[in-house]
């Protein structure tokens, strides 16, 4: 038994977003949660492994970070929408992320001077299995 949430064309930064998939896979979806909202009240940063170019060191023991908070709140409600889709599958609250990944969404063009800019979009898929 899964379930699962597609997000499509989510206004966030793709780089972001795996760095934050990367920071939440394969943890209780309740420990993802609170480990999101530290991160939105900046009380723990995001490490940054893959995409960390220009990017300071933080306290604690990881060496680059930041604190996304726009990202980290739209995974969020994606997070609590498949703990309910779970719920309506009659899974227990004992939920793993064993599934979450951010790919690039479609290019869409920004609106007045800026014609080059193109807008940040993002798709984000998360699977929450049972855990047994």
């Amino acid at each position: 038994m899964e379930a699962i949430v597609n997000g499509n064309n989510l206004g966030i930064s793709t780089k972001i977003s795996v760095e934050i998939c990367s920071f939440i896979r394969n943890k209780n979806t309740e420990k993802a949660k609170k480990m999101l909202e530290k991160v939105i009240q900046k009380k723990q940063a995001v490490p940054y492994k893959r995409y960390l170019k220009d990017i300071p060191h933080r306290k604690g023991n990881i060496a680059t970070g930041r604190y996304p908070i726009k990202a980290s709140r739209v995974i969020l409600d994606l997070i609590k929408s498949a703990e309910s889709n779970a719920k309506n599958k009659g899974m227990s609250s004992n939920l793993v992320i064993s599934h979450i990944s951010a790919h690039k969404g479609n290019a869409q063009s920004r609106y007045g001077r800026k014609i080059g800019k193109k807008a940040k979009k993002t798709h984000i898929k998360i699977i929450v299995k049972e855990k047994k």
